[in-house]
C-alpha cells in the first residue's frame, strides 16, 4: 500500500469536470455533515478522468476515477478560481488508489470510468457494481495555446474529523467545449440525488486531454467550520458551458 501521507503526481490524464445546479437542492445539502455549509445554489460538481499508462503516474500506475461532491461555501482554494467542495463519491479502477484515498478519508469505492472522443463528440461512462450510472454528452474541439492552472479545494472525513487538501493543476482545455446532457443512470444508486436539474444548468467546466496534477502530502485538519455566507448574496462566479469561470 502507497504511503497515504506522501505527495502522489499525474500527468497527461484525460480529465473532464464541470458542474451543475440539482433537481433537489435540499436532497444535495442533506449530503453534507455537520459545519459544512452548501453553496446557496447547491451546486454539484463531478469529474471523470482517465490515466491511460503506469509511465503517467508517480505511484498509482494507470487508472480511471470518477468523483463528485458538493460546492461549499467560504472554502475556495489559494486562487479562489472554483469553490472548495466536499467529496461526496469516489469511483477508482485501481485498489491501490482506492487504498490510497481511503486512508486520506475520501470515500473510495470500486468503478470504472471510459472517454470516448470521436470527432467532436465527447461521451465520458461511469460504471459502478457492474453497470452505468453516470453519462455525459459534450461537444469538445482541440486545445490552443491557452493553460488553465491553479488549485482545487477538497474535504473529506478522517477518524471522525473533518480534514482538507489542495490539488495544484495545470490544463490545457479544449474550445469550443460545451455539455449538452448528462444522465444519471441508476435511479436507486446512492448518487442519484446529485443529479442536475432540468433544463441543465452548466455553472463552469472544461474537457482537457492533457491535464497535470498532484496530490498533496496528507490533509490537514479542518479547525473550524466557514461562516454563514449572508441569504441575499448572489452566487458568484455563474456561467454558461463554453464560457467557464473556473477549473
Amino acid at each position: 500500500m502507497l504511503d497515504p501521507a506522501a505527495p502522489q503526481l499525474v500527468v497527461n490524464a484525460r480529465v473532464l469536470i464541470f458542474s451543475w445546479q440539482p433537481a433537489d437542492p435540499d436532497a444535495v445539502a442533506a449530503i453534507l455533515p455537520a459545519g459544512l455549509l452548501p453553496r446557496p445554489d447547491r451546486q454539484v460538481f463531478l469529474c471523470q478522468y482517465v490515466v491511460d499508462d503506469d509511465c503517467q503516474t508517480s505511484g498509482f500506475g494507470a487508472y480511471s476515477l470518477t468523483y463528485l461532491g458538493i460546492s461549499l461555501v467560504g472554502m475556495d482554494p489559494p486562487d479562489g478560481d472554483t469553490p472548495g467542495g466536499w467529496w461526496s463519491h469516489h469511483f477508482a479502477s485501481s485498489p491501490r488508489v482506492r487504498e490510497y484515498a481511503a486512508a486520506r478519508g475520501a470515500p473510495a469505492q470500486a468503478g470504472q470510468t471510459t472517454i470516448d472522443v470521436r470527432g467532436d463528440q465527447l461521451t465520458a461512462e461511469t460504471r459502478a457494481d457492474g453497470r452505468p450510472i453516470i453519462r455525459t454528452v459534450a461537444r469538445v474541439g482541440h486545445t490552443g495555446h491557452v493553460v488553465r492552472s491553479g488549485h482545487h479545494r477538497y474535504l473529506t472525513g478522517r477518524d471522525g474529523e473533518l480534514t482538507s487538501a489542495d490539488y495544484p493543476y495545470v490544463a490545457e482545455p479544449v474550445t469550443p467545449f460545451e455539455i449538452e446532457w448528462v444522465d444519471f443512470l441508476a435511479t436507486e444508486h446512492p448518487v442519484y440525488p446529485l443529479r442536475p436539474a432540468n433544463p441543465l444548468t452548466i455553472c463552469w467546466g472544461y474537457y482537457s486531454p492533457r491535464v497535470s496534477f498532484a496530490y498533496p502530502s496528507a490533509p490537514n485538519a479542518l479547525d473550524e467550520p466557514p461562516a454563514a455566507e449572508p441569504a441575499h448574496q448572489v452566487p458568484a462566479r455563474r456561467a454558461r458551458s463554453g464560457l467557464p469561470s473556473g477549473s
